[in-house]
């Protein structure tokens, strides 16, 4: 009892506030309160509590870096909450809009915007993912968020996961350069598109109603911008590059391994 006590009080120090340069407490609140309440629970007097206090924040003091760390801890907790409430939709692609085994044990999903120049650079890296791991799904989902001409692109990309030739196009889009005419249409005749097919769907309000929810779920995760990831209960951001997208894989393998 006393130990929850102790551990509930130390919650209520870390509501502290970084301010000019040291640590200030807030003068009520409710985590204030808790930790009086717990505090008096396991029989300590307000010349105990002060004391904890004083011992806690002398060690935030010492060790700052425990604050950081704490936050990313939380940060990660949330951001696996996010994830569990909309799994089934991440990691269900459009269509064909996968590469690698699609049965894989475990499934990286990326949203991308084929105007970026950050997802053109990532493309070497999910590449050389799929060629090495037998058992990986990568799945992809439109995230247009930069230009009009992407958002065209992004629909003739669910054309060709229509079309059972996503991952042809994706790589050919991003070869071509920045989203025009005359790049979507490059990319779609190199990746052995049908075109008359693809046209047909691209004029169909089908894609934009995707291409809104791909955007719904982006919000919902908080990601803030293109390229962004999920694999297992993580969230990347950016060009992370293989070696980061590769540990995360491995981290979310272990972890289904360990669960059964």
């Amino acid at each position: 009892m006393a130990v929850a006590a102790l551990l509930t009080i130390a919650a209520g120090i870390g509501t502290f506030m970084w301010q000019s340069g040291g640590l200030t407490a807030p003068a009520t609140g409710e985590a204030g309160t808790d930790a009086n309440a717990a505090a008096a629970a396991a029989g300590f007097d307000t010349k105990d509590k002060a004391a904890i206090e004083a011992i806690v924040r002398a060690y935030i003091l010492e060790n700052p870096e425990i604050i950081p760390e704490a936050m990313q801890r939380l940060q990660g907790k949330q951001a696996s909450k996010r994830i569990a409430s909309v799994r089934t939709e991440v990691e269900t692609p459009f269509a064909a809009s996968y590469a690698g085994n699609p049965e894989g044990d475990v499934v990286l999903v990326e949203y991308s915007d084929f105007a970026c120049g950050f997802c053109r650079q990532s493309v070497s890296d999910v590449t050389r993912l799929v060629s090495e791991d037998k058992g990986l799904k990568v799945v992809f989902h439109e995230l247009p968020i930069l230009s009009d001409e992407s958002r065209i692109a992004a629909a003739w990309g669910m054309a060709a996961a229509r079309q059972n030739k996503y991952f042809a196009f994706y790589k050919a889009m991003f070869n071509a350069g920045r989203p025009s005419q005359a790049t979507i249409e490059q990319a779609a005749k190199t990746a052995g598109l049908d075109m008359a097919a693809a046209r047909s769907f691209v004029a169909t309000k089908q894609a934009d109603e995707v291409i809104d929810g791909n955007i719904r779920i982006a919000q919902q995760l908080e990601f803030s911008g293109t390229p962004s990831w999920v694999v297992g209960n993580k969230v990347l951001n950016g060009a992370v590059g293989y070696d980061e997208l590769k540990a995360a894989i491995d981290e979310a393998r272990a972890a289904k391994t360990a669960a059964g």
